[in-house]
C-alpha cells in the first residue's frame, strides 16, 4: 500500500473500509450490551422462581451472574477467534463472529420464557450469552487488527480511532432504543413483550453488518505474508509458548488493557448504575442524561486517536488512567449532590452506625444484582424481608445499602444494632416489619426513597458525565493502534485480542459487581471507586516503566 502523508484527504476506499467495519462494530456492541440494559426484564422472565428463590433480589443475582458469563468467556473467544485471523485471515473471522453474535441474540429474542418451558429458559440463556461472549471476543481483534493494517503509517490512530468508537455508540444504541420503545410502548407492554423488539432488530442489523463486510477486502499485510508462505500455523504457541511476546502481551494487559477497562467501564455503566441504584435516579431518566453525555463525546474517540498519531499513543493512555483515578472521587460526589441532593445532605447530617459481631457479617455480593439490575433496591429489599438469607448483620447490611445509607460498622455482639441519629433499632429477626421499621426511621431522618426529579441538575449530572467519558475516551481512543503496533503480522491478532478481553471482559466487566459489594460490605456509596482508582493508578506505574511507545514503527517488520 502507498503511504500517504497525514494531511492528505483519505481515499474513497478507505473511507468505505471505515465505514463499514464501524458500522458492523457497532452493531455487535449493540447486541452485547442489550442484556446488561434489560438485565430486570430477564429477572422476571427467566429467572423468578426458577429454583433461585422467590425474591426480587435472588432473581437478579442469577441475571447477573449470567451476564457475567458473557464477559468470563470472552477470552476463550479470543483465543478461538485470534488463531482464526491468524490462520485464514481477518475478513473471514469477522465475518464468522458477527453471525455468531447476530444469531445468538435473535435467540435471545424469540426465547421462551420460564413460565413456558421452565428451568430450560434460563438455561438456554445462560448459554446464548456465552456464545455473545464468544463473538464478541473474536470480533475486536480482527476488526482492529484490519482497519490498523490497512491504515497509513502517520494515521493508524486516526482509523482505529472510529473503530473504538463503535463499543461507547453500541451502548448508546441500545440505550437509545430501549428508552424509544418504552416511551412508545408504556412500561407494562414493554415489559411484557415489547422487550424482545430491540433483539428482534438484530436480525435487520446483522444483515446489514454482513452485507457490508462482505464488500471488503483482506488486510494487505495479511494477504502479503499468507503468499510468501509466512502466515503462523500454530499462532497460540507463537504468541504465548514464546517469552518474547508472551512479555509483551502481559505488559499490554497490566500495562494498558486493565487501566483502560475499568475506566471505560466506570465512566459508563458503573456511572449508570451508580445513578439508578444508589442515587435512585429513574431509570430512563439516567439512561437519557447518559445518552447526553456519550453523544457529546463521541468525535472524541477519533480526535484522541488521531492526536495520538502525532504524540503518541502512550502519554494519552496513561494520563487518562492517572486523571480519572485523581478526579473520580470528587466527581462522583458532585454527581450525588447534582443528582439527588437530599440524599447528599442525609448522609452529611444524619450519623448511622451497625454494630454487630463481625464473625456474622458475610461479604455482601448478594447486593450487585440490584445494583447492576438499576431497579429499585428498596423493592428488591422489601421483596426479599426473611427470604434474604444470612444473618441479622448481613439483612441489615443488605437493607442500609438498599437506602444508600452511608454507615460505619462497629464489632459487637448478639443481634445486629442500627443507630440513625436518636434512634437505636435492634434486629431480633430479619424480617419485614423490622424493615419497615427501619424505612420509617431512615424516612423520618431525611433519607429519600427516590431522587426528585424536580431537584435533578440534569444539565450538571450530563456536565460530570461527559466529563467521565471523556477520560474513557482518552484511554480508549489511541488504544486499538498501539495494541497492533506492539505485535508481529503472524501472531497478531491472537496477540490483541487475549490481553484485550482479559483486561475489560475481567477486569472491567466484573467492576460494577465488585464495587457494589464493596460498597454494601463498607457503608459507604463511594468506597467501591477504589477498585477502578487502583488497578488505573497500578496500570500507570506499569506502563510507563515497560511500554514502549511505537506510533512510527513499520506493521510489516514489527517482530522482524
Amino acid at each position: 500500500m502507498s503511504q500517504r502523508k497525514p494531511h492528505e484527504p483519505m481515499p474513497a476506499e478507505h473511507r468505505k473500509l471505515i465505514f463499514a467495519s464501524s458500522l458492523a462494530a457497532l452493531f455487535a456492541w449493540y447486541d452485547f450490551y442489550l442484556y446488561g440494559v434489560l438485565a430486570p426484564v430477564f429477572a422476571l422472565h427467566f429467572f423468578a422462581g426458577a429454583g433461585t428463590g422467590a425474591g426480587e433480589r435472588s432473581a437478579l443475582v442469577a441475571t447477573l451472574l449470567a451476564f457475567a458469563a458473557g464477559f468470563v468467556v470472552r477470552p476463550v473467544g479470543a483465543l478461538v477467534f485470534g488463531r482464526l485471523g491468524d490462520v485464514i485471515g481477518r475478513k473471514y473471522t469477522f465475518l464468522v463472529t458477527l453471525l455468531l453474535m447476530g444469531a445468538a441474540t435473535f435467540a435471545i429474542g424469540v426465547l421462551p420464557g420460564y413460565a413456558s418451558i421452565g428451568i430450560a429458559a434460563p438455561i438456554a440463556l445462560v448459554l446464548l450469552r456465552l456464545l455473545q461472549g464468544l463473538a464478541i471476543g473474536g470480533e475486536y481483534g480482527g476488526v482492529a487488527t484490519y482497519v490498523a493494517e490497512h491504515a497509513p503509517q502517520g494515521r493508524r490512530g486516526f482509523y482505529t480511532g472510529w473503530i473504538q468508537s463503535t463499543a461507547s455508540l453500541g451502548l448508546l444504541l441500545a440505550l437509545v432504543v430501549i428508552a424509544a420503545l418504552r416511551s412508545l410502548l408504556g412500561e407494562a407492554a414493554f415489559a411484557d413483550w415489547g422487550w424482545r423488539v430491540p433483539f428482534l432488530l438484530s436480525a435487520v442489523l446483522l444483515a446489514i453488518g454482513v452485507w457490508v463486510r462482505l464488500s471488503l477486502q483482506e488486510s494487505p499485510l495479511f494477504r502479503q505474508l499468507k503468499s510468501a508462505g509466512g502466515a503462523s500455523r500454530a499462532p497460540l504457541a507463537e504468541a504465548f509458548g514464546r517469552w518474547r511476546n508472551l512479555r509483551l502481551v502481559l505488559i499490554a494487559l497490566f500495562g494498558l488493557v486493565a487501566g483502560q477497562a475499568v475506566v471505560w467501564y466506570t465512566g459508563q455503566f458503573q456511572a449508570l448504575f451508580f445513578m439508578t441504584l444508589q442515587l435512585k435516579v429513574d431509570a430512563t431518566h439516567a439512561s437519557l442524561m447518559l445518552c447526553a453525555a456519550l453523544a457529546l463525546a463521541a468525535p472524541l474517540f477519533v480526535g484522541f486517536g488521531a492526536l495520538s498519531d502525532r504524540i503518541g499513543r502512550k502519554p494519552i493512555i496513561l494520563t487518562g488512567c492517572l486523571l480519572a483515578a485523581l478526579s473520580y472521587m470528587p466527581l462522583f460526589h458532585a454527581l450525588t449532590a447534582a443528582a439527588n441532593p437530599a440524599l447528599a445532605d442525609a448522609q452529611q447530617r444524619v450519623q448511622t452506625t451497625l454494630t454487630a459481631d463481625p464473625a456474622a457479617c458475610a461479604w455482601q455480593w448478594g447486593l450487585t444484582a440490584a445494583g447492576a439490575s438499576g431497579s429499585g433496591a428498596a423493592g428488591a429489599g422489601e421483596a426479599e424481608g426473611a427470604g434474604g438469607g444470612g444473618s441479622t448483620c448481613d439483612a441489615a447490611k443488605r437493607w442500609l445499602s438498599d437506602r444508600s445509607v452511608r454507615f460505619s460498622l462497629l464489632d459487637g455482639s448478639g443481634p445486629a444494632v442500627i443507630s440513625i441519629g436518636a434512634e437505636r433499632l435492634v434486629f431480633a429477626a430479619a424480617d419485614a416489619p423490622t424493615r419497615q421499621r427501619l424505612d420509617a426511621a431512615l424516612d423520618a431522618a431525611g433519607y429519600p426513597r427516590h431522587a426528585d426529579p424536580a431537584r435533578i441538575d440534569s444539565l450538571r449530572v450530563v456536565g460530570i458525565l461527559f466529563i467521565l467519558v471523556v477520560f474513557v475516551t482518552m484511554v480508549y481512543g489511541p488504544m486499538a493502534a498501539l495494541l497492533v503496533e506492539m505485535f508481529p503480522t503472524r501472531v497478531r491478532c491472537t496477540s490483541v485480542s487475549l490481553p484485550y478481553h482479559i483486561g475489560n471482559g475481567w477486569f472491567g466487566g466484573l467492576l460494577p459487581s465488585a464495587a457494589f459489594a464493596i460498597v454494601a460490605s463498607t457503608g459507604n456509596i463511594y468506597s467501591g471507586l477504589w477498585f477502578p482508582i487502583g488497578i488505573a493508578l497500578a496500570c500507570c506505574v506499569v506502563g510507563i516503566v515497560f511500554v514502549r511507545e511505537a506510533r512510527q514503527v513499520d506493521l510489516a517488520a514489527v517482530g522482524r
